[in-house]
């Protein structure tokens, strides 16, 4: 049973593009490659932080990509079948991938980082300003 998700509520003003956006991701997402994501400790006034972990074994640092596009933090693998290689028996196939991970406004990628075939992209999350806006009220007689 899929989820379809609906922002037609007359309470959520302008959130079309979301709903554009959350589609887009729903359709992308084929499980591979398997991921992880965490939230880590605050550290020395630093804003919270998240870490995206993604399996990326048999892939090195030229085969892929991160990048952000717009609210989006796109990560792509790309790897080219070895021609000059018969196998006998092959289970680890030659893939590509791309994996969409959509950002909340503020959020930013602080950098990325590849060891032992786990790709592990950190993003921060600032706080938030707190604004309190007062609207005037016109009276018409």
């Amino acid at each position: 049973m899929s989820r379809v998700p609906s922002l037609s509520s007359p309470f959520l003003l302008g959130f079309d593009e979301i709903e554009r956006v959350l589609d887009r991701v729903v359709k992308g997402a084929d499980g591979y490659p398997p991921y992880n994501i965490e939230r880590l400790a605050r550290e020395d006034g630093q804003p919270e932080r998240l870490r995206i972990t993604l399996a990326v074994a048999g892939f090195t640092r030229d085969q892929l990509d991160v990048t952000t596009e717009e609210n989006q933090l796109v990560i792509r693998g790309r790897q080219q079948d070895d021609k000059t290689r018969q196998y006998i028996h092959r289970g680890i196939a030659a893939r590509h991938f791309q994996r969409t991970f959509v950002l909340a406004d503020g959020m930013f990628v602080v950098g990325a980082d590849l060891r032992n075939g786990l790709l592990s992209v950190d993003l921060a999350r600032p706080e938030p300003e707190r604004v309190v806006k007062q609207i005037a009220i016109n009276e018409h007689e």
